[in-house]
């Protein structure tokens, strides 16, 4: 038994051997740690609303669009070191790899200074410019501040970790994830129960347990000298690795933006339906993201798998990978996500006990189910064509899908039913669409010129 964890939880090369098992072995730590990781909003969202009420509920969820569009920044640095640590170990090139890994440290240290300047001064005025309801502003802004000002434990622990699973370690990150959680899980109940913080609270729990797992994972990079060096002078960003960071990480954070963007926008479409279709949209939204966790746990690891074997021009390995991960992420999904419709009715009640509530949730959850299918698909070959650095043509199908398809579907179907399910119809719709063009963009095999601009 103990071989058999010590193999699970080490790092995978994935140039070598079977490539569904290596993806599958690479898979289940992150699995674990991304179902841990959603675990901060969830409680987040449990406690306050078992503890302060549906308002409180409501006012978690409606800081989500914002905290996500002012965080693109992040998203851009983690996309790119991601590839670059992937290819470049891959291909066994040490110094390249010290110095990405230290440019991105430094670039992640002034994006939080950006964000944090900027939280306090955009906060509210986009709250308002939502329609935020009075009932919940205030609740809403102060979760956001905390969680901005905070933000430099958040962003280090998304970027090492990233680093980490580039290298093919995703145990480390599991482990330090676990033990953040629990952090996080006692700080709420003891803020909120006990010193009667509110929102305020579960933000300030999370900040301290997301710098906990920074740390953690900071430690451990500084002991891999084996695989690169961290001494002082690779902190200073080159402009060669500042320009690729920024070159593969645009498209994804400028995706992020938009995606952010159309959000709010749904979000505003939201607000007009009340406060208690709101508290069950953040329901759903808590319960989608473990619905989610598997689709994004095999689209990061297809991401490693297609950069460490381009790296090592395994270029047979990529496609072959390709098929048996894809096929092996759309069976989990698809397992997950009937588990969760038989169980709906109990997993909605731990969030709430407003019968309108529960009922408005289990409908909404019922309308996407199709869709999570269809994601794992997209995120899958997604995930291979980063991996290659191709980063333009997912940015470009997550524009259409979400710009030119989401959001006028969900407000074309407002005007002409004048039904809240018109929210989660749009989102149905959009899925599917990525997925379909998704897969035409793979088979075109385009992305496979782009690892080229990498070396």
């Amino acid at each position: 038994m103990a071989n058999v964890l010590s193999r699970l939880f080490a790092p995978v090369d994935m140039t070598e051997g079977s490539p569904g098992k290596k993806i599958i072995m690479f898979s289940i730590p992150m699995l674990i740690g991304n179902i841990a990781q959603q675990l901060y909003n969830t409680v987040d969202s449990i406690i306050v609303g078992q503890f302060v009420g549906d308002n409180a509920l409501a006012a978690v969820g409606s800081a989500g669009p914002i905290m996500n569009l002012l965080l693109v920044l992040f998203v851009g640095i983690s996309v790119g070191i991601g590839i670059m640590v992937s290819q470049y170990h891959g291909a066994r090139q040490r110094e390249e790899l010290s110095h990405s890994i230290g440019t991105s440290i430094t670039l992640t240290f002034i994006a939080s200074l950006i964000v944090m300047i900027l939280a306090p001064l955009v906060s509210r005025p986009l709250l308002e410019l939502l329609n935020t309801p009075e009932s919940y502003i205030d609740w809403c802004e102060s979760y956001l501040l905390i969680l901005l000002v905070g933000v430099m434990g958040s962003a280090y622990y998304n970027i090492l970790s990233g680093i980490l699973r580039g290298f093919g370690d995703s145990t480390s990150a599991l482990i330090y994830l676990l033990v953040a959680t629990v952090i996080n899980i006692v700080l709420d109940y003891t803020f909120v129960r006990y010193f009667e913080m509110g929102v305020a609270g579960v933000a300030l729990a999370t900040i301290i347990a997301q710098a906990v797992s920074a740390v953690l994972c900071y430690r451990k990079l500084r002991q891999m000298s084996d695989l690169f060096d961290s001494s002082r002078k690779y902190l200073i960003p080159r402009a060669f690795y500042t320009k690729l960071i920024v070159k593969l990480g645009i498209p994804s954070g400028l995706t992020q933006a938009v995606f952010s963007m159309a959000m709010l926008l749904v979000q505003n479409l939201s607000n007009s339906f009340g406060e208690q279709f709101v508290a069950a949209n953040v329901i759903v939204m808590r319960i989608d993201g473990f619905a989610m966790m598997p689709n994004f746990s095999f689209g990061t690891a297809m991401t490693t798998f297609a950069g460490q074997n381009i790296g090592a021009k395994r270029y047979d390995r990529v496609t072959q990978g390709a098929k048996e991960g894809t096929i092996i992420a759309v069976v989990t999904s698809a397992v997950i996500t009937g588990a969760i419709l038989i169980l709906g009715k109990h997993l909605m009640a731990i969030f709430t006990s407003t019968p309108e509530v529960i009922a408005t949730s289990r409908l909404m959850m019922s309308i996407l189910a199709v869709g999570y299918i269809a994601m794992a698909v997209t995120q899958c070959l997604s995930g291979v064509m980063r991996g290659a650095g191709d980063t333009m043509t997912p940015m470009w199908i997550s524009l259409i899908t979400t710009v030119a398809i989401r959001v006028p579907v969900a407000y074309v179907l407002a005007w002409l039913t004048k039904s809240n399910t018109c929210v989660m119809v749009s989102l149905l719709v959009s899925w599917c669409s990525g997925a379909v063009l998704t897969f035409i963009a793979y088979r075109t095999g385009k992305w496979k010129k782009k690892a080229i601009d990498i070396k």
